[in-house]
């Protein structure tokens, strides 16, 4: 089974999405919006910049 992104209200009201593995671990999960609105365009944001390259800013030891 493929990932799946989710729409969700939280404790407080707010929306959130999060990524879910084929086996339905959470793999990844954002900040909470005020909208449903603005959760769907963050969510599409994420999507469209998921082939982003990694960014490593930790420090060699």
């Amino acid at each position: 089974m493929a990932g799946k992104f989710e729409v969700y209200k939280d404790k407080s009201g707010g929306f959130r999405f999060r990524l879910k593995a084929g086996n339905g671990e959470t793999i990844a999960s954002l900040e909470s919006y005020k909208t449903k609105a603005s959760a769907l365009g963050g969510n599409e944001s994420v999507k469209k910049n998921a082939g982003s390259d990694i960014a490593d800013l930790t420090e060699e030891s």
